[in-house]
């Protein structure tokens, strides 16, 4: 959530910002909801000083014996007056909140501008494409050639965009998990965390999902208002929230591995092949709970983390950082590390890291207490470390030879029980 504050004194700048994501956030339906919440803050005050007042006389009144009626009568009509100015005031103070809560963070300065994903930045590459000497399959092909990849089994048991793995490439995907969990532990300072895969609306709304996105939620039936989680960050970004940090819990790192759940409304039409947009996958989420001066410098590290993966499993990508119009609800800034398909001759998107600076831990209410032992607000970030079943297809694609088979990067080959290839014929 963005500082109310701050929206009130400079509503224009801070609107300014906000359309340079391409969005019309409505700044005079907030400046309406502000003159009348502040008309009716100040009626209210006064109708309740009147009713002071009032309470006074009646205490004189009847201090000196005289009659009451006409006085307990005007301050039954005060009490009334007052209590529907209440209502009407918690009634737009209500509005306001679902207003506020649907505004979007505000984009850093350094976001360029730019309409979509055509106007990002790339900033850097990492090696170069892999260059092979026969027509490389796209990881569909790869995995159905050895039976590996079974997608009318996953239709039949559930639907379109799941899928079921078998063999050799279910045993890879689950050393990619392992793997990146233990690198981001004993290299990169996180602590593993395990946590529910089913969250309430209060969780999703202190991330952002809510209330805004709930079409893009699994909602689940039931007595409960639960859903099932598009991320770890959600569960692990609320692990704080409603609490004050003291300074030297600063900085939180942790690193969760869980599945993901996600409608993927409006996507339909889209990346229908393989294993690029489906309703469950599974991620290795990095998130870090920062002091407000430090998370500029935390995002840098985190798209660091995120990158060694990349280049301990020996894949070609490249770090772009996210325009205005493409960025995240919640984020501040964006970098998006896009590595190389083959199959599809095209960079993809494999982690997104973001600096959501204090917009969420304002909806959390994560503070800290700084040295002035005053309380602010935490900065929190969040990244794919990385999305495991594009990690899974990279390999696939990146990695394939002339006879079909897959070379295992060396990284990976102690949790493949030493195998240096994948599908060689028997």
């Amino acid at each position: 959530m963005l500082d109310p504050k701050l929206l009130r004194n400079q509503t224009e700048m801070v609107f300014q910002e906000l359309a340079r994501r391409g969005q019309d956030c409505n700044m005079n339906h907030y400046l309406d909801l502000e003159r009348q919440r502040k008309a009716l803050q100040v009626e209210s005050e006064t109708a309740q000083a009147e009713l002071k007042a009032h309470s006074r006389q009646i205490a004189r009144l009847k201090a000196s014996g005289m009659e009451l009626d006409s006085a307990l009568h005007k301050a039954d009509k005060l009490k009334s007056h007052l209590s529907e100015l209440q209502k009407q005031l918690h009634t737009l103070q209500a509005q306001l909140e679902i207003f506020l809560l649907g505004l979007p963070n505000r984009p850093n300065a350094s976001v360029p501008d730019g309409a979509n994903e055509a106007d990002n930045k790339e900033i850097r590459r990492w090696q170069q494409p892999p260059v092979f000497d026969f027509e490389p399959l796209d990881h569909v092909d790869l995995a159905t050639r050895h039976s590996w990849l079974d997608m009318e089994a996953a239709a039949a048991i559930a639907g379109s965009r799941f899928m079921v793995l078998h063999g050799e490439l279910a045993k890879l995907h689950r050393a990619l998990i392992d793997y990146m969990v233990d690198l981001h532990v004993q290299q990169h300072g996180y602590r593993e965390v395990y946590v529910p895969y089913i969250v309430n609306a209060d969780t999703l709304t202190g991330t952002g999902q809510l209330p805004k996105f709930e079409d893009d939620l699994f909602k689940l039936h039931g007595d409960n208002n639960f859903y099932l989680i598009p991320t770890a960050e959600v569960p692990v970004s609320n692990l704080y929230k409603d609490t004050i940090l003291e300074a030297d819990q600063l900085p939180m790192r942790y690193v969760c591995h869980t599945p993901c759940f996600r409608s993927e409304a409006g996507a339909y039409g889209k990346d229908t092949r393989g294993l690029m947009r489906q309703h469950q996958f599974e991620k290795v989420e990095l998130v870090q709970i920062v002091k407000s001066d430090d998370s500029w410098d935390a995002l840098e590290s985190l798209v660091s983390h995120a990158e060694a993966v990349l280049q301990s499993l020996e894949l070609h990508y490249r770090v772009v950082v996210l325009c205005g119009g493409d960025l995240g609800f919640a984020s501040a800034k964006t970098y998006d590390i896009e590595v190389w398909l083959p199959g599809e001759n095209r960079y993809r998107e494999i982690s997104s890291c973001s600096n959501m600076l204090d917009f969420q831990a304002r909806r959390m209410k994560t503070r800290v207490r700084n040295a002035t032992n005053k309380t602010e607000y935490v900065h929190t970030l969040n990244g794919s470390g990385l999305a495991v079943g594009r990690t899974l297809l990279a390999v696939l694609e990146n990695h394939q030879t002339a006879d079909g088979s897959v070379a295992i990067p060396a990284a990976l080959q102690p949790y493949m029980s030493g195998k240096t290839t994948i599908g060689v014929e028997q």
